[in-house]
């Protein structure tokens, strides 16, 4: 049987930049006398609750703009919020929307397991739509997609990738989880998916072919 391909999005499919957003959000910081200013929590790595929540759908993008505002002391329009919030979102190459497609010919089932948010979501459906003429977003190339912000839950934790799994009506053995965030893929494991972790230089390209030819052991691939 074919491995079933659970794609994480951010830095897999879609190319990022974590550094991005910080940057641009503290430029639009306003400066408060007394205070030095505040650090904008997020990263790859970890981020601050308002964050989460926003990802989980507790919050509208109105309230977390509201919320960047009052968080990180901005004086900002709504436009300007948006620019800086998505200035971690880069390309999403042609090749890696051309592999998974090939993949799913190939009689791969292919699903997206993605921590993102209504704002993202948004806005990487409009450029797709602009560059390939996509209807429906990244879901044209996926049998199914799986927002945190409208399961209501997120990664690394446990419930999210069981939800994705019932759903897809897969065991976990025949799941091959390609990520890029190391706690992400700690809970893959853990929960017995079988893991190719695309820490850089690695790219989708070149390391899932051989990591389909290496399944069902597991998979590690040298970074050198």
């Amino acid at each position: 049987m074919l491995p079933h391909l659970l794609f994480d999005f951010g830095g897999v499919i879609i190319d990022i930049d974590y550094d991005a957003t910080p940057t641009a959000i503290r430029r639009l910081s306003r400066v408060v006398p007394g205070r030095a200013g505040s650090t904008i929590a997020f990263s790859q790595a970890q981020q601050a609750e308002l964050f989460d929540k926003f990802e989980t759908g507790h919050l509208s993008p109105a309230e977390f703009r509201t919320g960047l505002r009052e968080a990180y002391d901005l004086d900002a329009t709504d436009a300007e919020l948006d620019a800086a919030w998505h200035a971690m979102l880069l390309d999403v190459p042609a090749e890696r929307l051309a592999l998974i497609g090939e993949l799913r010919r190939q009689g791969h089932q292919t699903a997206l397991l993605s921590n993102t948010n209504a704002l993202h979501i948004a806005e990487i459906n409009q450029r797709l739509a602009t560059k390939y003429g996509f209807k429906n977003g990244i879901a044209d190339v996926l049998d199914r997609v799986f927002y945190s912000q409208e399961v209501g839950l997120r990664k690394p934790g446990e419930e999210i990738f069981r939800h994705a799994l019932a759903e897809m009506n897969w065991q976990a053995a025949d799941v091959l989880f390609i990520e890029d965030s190391p706690q992400h893929v700690a809970t893959a494991r853990r929960l017995g998916l079988r893991v190719l972790h695309l820490a850089p230089p690695l790219t989708l390209l070149t390391a899932l072919p051989e990591a389909l030819r290496a399944f069902p052991r597991e998979y590690a691939p040298a970074t050198v």
